[in-house]
C-alpha cells in the first residue's frame, strides 16, 4: 500500500478477496532506499549533516498512520483482520521478500499506469512484482482515471 491513488481501490479487492476466502490482509508500505540515499547525499551539504535514523522513524510513524486512517474510516469491520507493515528498503524486492517469508496466497498491487517511457527506461515496481512473485498478483488500476490520463 503506496498511498497512491490506487492504494484505497486496490485494498478494496483485497477486502473482497479476504472476506470470500477467510483471509488475513498485510497492508504492506516501504520506505524507498533510494529516497534514503539521497537524503545521505544531501546530507554531505549540511554542517550538521542529516539525521537519517530520525527520518526512517518519523517516516515509519507518518505512513503508518496514514494506512490505519484509511482501514479505520474505510474498512473498520474488516480492520482486525489486516496489519500494517512498514519496512525499508528497494519496494518489490521487499514486497516479494515478505511476500516468501509470510507465505502469502496473493499479492494485490495498484498499478499507477507510468508513461511508457518510465517504464521502459525503469520498468514499475508493479511490473518487476509480476515478473518475480512466485504467487499471483493482482494488479488494480482505476479505468477512469487511467483513461484520463492518456
Amino acid at each position: 500500500m503506496d498511498l497512491s491513488e490506487y492504494s484505497t481501490l486496490a485494498l478494496e479487492y483485497a477486502v473482497e478477496i479476504a472476506v470470500v476466502s477467510d483471509a488475513e490482509i498485510f497492508l504492506f508500505n516501504v520506505v524507498n532506499q533510494r529516497d534514503i540515499n539521497g537524503l545521505k547525499m544531501a546530507g554531505a551539504y549540511y554542517p550538521n549533516g542529516i539525521d537519517i535514523d530520525r527520518y526512517i522513524s518519523e517516516m515509519r510513524t507518518e505512513r503508518y498512520n496514514e494506512i490505519r486512517s484509511v482501514v479505520t474510516e474505510r474498512f473498520f469491520d474488516m480492520k482486525s483482520s489486516m496489519s500494517i507493515h512498514i519496512t525499508v528498503g528497494i519496494p518489490f524486492e521487499e514486497i516479494l521478500s515478505f511476500a516468501q517469508q509470510e507465505n502469502v496466497d496473493i499479492i494485490v498491487i495498484g498499478n499507477k499506469g507510468r508513461s511508457n517511457i518510465a517504464r521502459t527506461l525503469f520498468g514499475s515496481n508493479a511490473e518487476k512484482v509480476f515478473r518475480h512473485a512466485k504467487v499471483p498478483v493482482l494488479s488494480v488500476r482505476e479505468p477512469d482515471l487511467f483513461l484520463q490520463k492518456k
